[in-house]
């Protein structure tokens, strides 16, 4: 996978703050720094550009690794749909991910059609408008990742 691609593709839609703020959909925890960074970071906290790098790379790794270890046949899927799987991952986390049955089920067996409406017909796709880019970017963009790989 082309991580500078991933990297640009989450920072556009992450965003990147340089200053901790409070999760959108509880006001508070967990804080947010960087590009979608959590974990032990708190109110008031800043980085640099090269420490929001760094943790991005991380927290990269560590998504990928969870999707390997959950759906292990995700890396039969096209590079884009896998940045497409991660980005969505990376958001709300793969418990989460796991959740949406229908969409990883129809995704599996190669209907991709199928996949990106699941995707796109979801409380998540809702939730991701309070990013810089809007829920119409966002999740149309992935939704037609998906669709067309």
């Amino acid at each position: 996978m082309n991580i500078d691609r991933m990297k640009a593709e989450l920072r556009r839609d992450e965003g990147e703050r340089l200053t901790a703020y409070p999760d959108p959909l509880t006001g508070g925890e967990p804080w947010t720094i960087g590009v979608g960074h959590t974990g032990g970071i708190k109110p008031g906290q800043t980085c640099t550009p090269e420490q929001s790098d760094a943790w991005l790379g991380q927290d990269i790794a560590e998504t990928t690794a969870d999707l390997d270890r959950a759906l292990p046949w995700w890396r039969g899927l096209s590079e884009t749909r896998q940045r497409a799987l991660l980005n969505m991952a990376f958001n709300m986390g793969v418990p989460r991910l796991l959740g949406f049955r229908g969409m990883l089920a129809a995704l599996q067996a190669g209907d991709y059609e199928r996949a990106a409406l699941e995707a796109f017909d979801s409380r998540w796709a809702l939730q991701v408008g309070d990013g810089p880019g809007g829920r119409e970017d966002r999740a149309d963009r992935i939704a037609e990742m998906i669709r067309e790989g």
